[in-house]
């Protein structure tokens, strides 16, 4: 087998899970009992931002347990997920949290190092704007890559895409 075989190595959130995750964190608020008269919400903030409020600060870090249970069971990640701390903004608590998506140029090099320093030898990366591509002879090699990169303990999500 004479041709190369490469996948991309990206941090890429599924839209679709994410809202429906985040209305279920609503309804649950607006239905569970510890939550009545606390004023405790969730919603969408703008396209990348999801704002939470409540009326003290023990609540709204409940509201973001409840919002984090329901991204686990979508299969969101939570390190796409970046939570800010609590914040009084009037006579309530406020606290956002924004998405992370698409590798920066740092985790990119990062993740580039980790493969080069313990992945098998004649494993190439290339950085392309916000994923990267690893490439190789041998599939096994890619493999070996993957277990390497799913193993490693890195602040962003990552998933392999085009596989060939």
């Amino acid at each position: 087998m004479a041709s190369e075989s490469s996948f991309d190595v990206v941090s890429k959130l599924d839209r679709q899970e994410v809202d429906n995750a985040l209305n279920q964190a609503a309804k649950e608020i607006a239905q569970r009992y510890d939550f009545k008269g606390t004023g405790a919400s969730v919603e969408w903030s703008g396209t990348e931002a999801i704002a939470m409020t409540a009326n003290s600060e023990e609540r709204v870090k409940a509201v973001l347990d409840v919002l984090q249970t329901k991204l686990i069971k979508r299969g969101v990640s939570l390190k796409a997920l970046d939570a800010g701390e609590p914040r009084l903004s009037g006579k309530e608590y406020r606290l956002d949290a924004s998405l992370k998506e698409g590798l920066s140029q740092e985790d990119a090099k990062k993740i580039g190092k980790i493969v080069r320093d313990e992945g098998p030898k004649g494993v190439k990366t290339q950085v392309t704007g916000d994923e990267l591509r690893v490439s190789a002879k041998s599939r096994d090699d890619l493999q070996a890559v993957i277990a390497l990169l799913k193993a490693a303990d890195l602040d962003v999500a990552l998933q392999f895409v085009n596989y060939r």
